[in-house]
């Protein structure tokens, strides 16, 4: 099967089975490592992409539902030399130990940001028109789908927290 992606910019047009994930795909074909392979299972977030500008776990979805798709990396947001303000939050605030899940936080944190940004309403929003912002709460519930097994979640959300300042 063919398919056609644009990751971080670049197109890239592939050949693969057609039960290939778009983690595979991004990791084995492309070879963009910084997308972890976590759980398999959609349970962890270290996977998390944007595709066209939303977040995806890309162990669950198949590349071929992706053809001709906008898809981000972790990559695509900034480099070791010039790092994107996420990326540069989580340095600065220590955000991550084993760094194992820090790709997939840091790329929901960012689409998080832009979701707040939009008025997109979470399970724990007050009303769908009244968005809490970045509470404690909200926070919380939009980043559940990113575990963290070395428990640095304060940092992590201090990086989120200093990002969103960034943002302003």
């Amino acid at each position: 099967m063919r398919t056609t992606l644009t990751v971080n910019g670049v197109r890239h047009d592939l050949s693969h089975d057609e039960r290939v994930s778009l983690l595979d795909a991004i990791r084995d074909q492309i070879g963009l490592t910084g997308t972890k392979k976590g759980c398999d299972h959609g349970q962890c977030g270290a996977c998390t992409v944007h595709v066209n500008g939303r977040r995806v776990n890309s162990c669950l979805t198949l590349a071929a539902m992706h053809d001709g798709d906008e898809i981000t990396t972790i990559e695509g947001l900034g480099t070791p030399d010039a790092p994107g303000t996420m990326q540069a939050s989580f340095q600065a605030c220590d955000g991550f130990q084993c760094g194992f899940c820090t790709s997939g936080q840091i790329m929901s944190a960012s689409a998080m940001l832009e979701e707040i940004g939009r008025g997109d309403p979470s399970h724990v929003s007050s009303s769908l028109g009244d968005i809490d912002g970045m509470s404690d709460e909200e926070l919380a519930e939009r980043m559940s789908g990113n575990l963290c097994r070395c428990s640095a979640y304060p940092m992590i959300r201090a990086a989120i927290a200093r990002a969103a300042e960034a943002a302003e």
